[in-house]
């Protein structure tokens, strides 16, 4: 459950002002239907973060465990520092919208905006860390909906309240907490 439980932690806060939240916030805005914004990123999330464990995954069954907790423990601390930059949302991925409908524009648009995404990565080093990538994936897809979910139904009105620099404070020392404790041998009962 730990598994489950530190995924969640860690994507709800490291989603806090990220590109993703920002797009939720301009599709709530934009269109002022929630549940097929909120339809589109539970699909969208479940399917990148499935492919994201998935891969996580095959990384465990594939490298030494040696080598795995040193690029593990690297990923998390990279995760730190990656999560205290600010994230901005690009408009084109805005503008899929008009041709898709609500929920097939949120679908598009999270998908593409989680490639490559801190929180992918964090799914994938999270699923190769503790080598439970259902679990993994259900709690960063549930951190997901908790960061984004009442930006949906807020939108811009609580982001100027949410002091962001704190939020991503909190999230870089989980994640450099996470990278130190892997690469000092923590979870080495578990084969890391």
């Amino acid at each position: 459950m730990e598994a489950l439980y530190i995924s969640t932690g860690v994507v709800a806060l490291a989603e806090i002002g990220d590109k993703t939240q920002l797009l939720a916030f301009i599709l709530a805005a934009r269109f002022k239907k929630p549940l097929p914004i909120i339809a589109g990123i539970l699909c969208a999330t479940l399917v990148n973060h499935g492919l994201a464990g998935a891969l996580g995954a095959w990384i465990t069954a594939t490298i030494s465990a040696g080598t795995l907790r040193w690029i593990l423990g690297a990923s998390f601390i990279g995760m730190a520092i990656w999560t205290l930059i600010p994230d901005q949302i690009e408009e084109e991925e805005t503008h899929i919208a008009s041709k898709l409908g609500v929920f097939g524009a949120t679908l598009v648009t999270f998908f593409l905006a989680e490639m490559g995404d801190k929180t992918q990565i964090a799914t994938i080093a999270l699923a190769a860390h503790y080598a439970s990538p259902l679990l993994v994936v259900a709690g960063t897809t549930l951190g997901m909906l908790i960061a984004d979910v009442p930006a949906v139904f807020i939108g811009d009105k609580l982001a100027s309240k949410i002091p962001m620099k704190l939020v991503h404070g909190i999230a870089a020392a989980i994640f450099a907490v996470l990278g130190a404790a892997t690469l000092f041998g923590a979870g080495a009962g578990f084969g890391f």
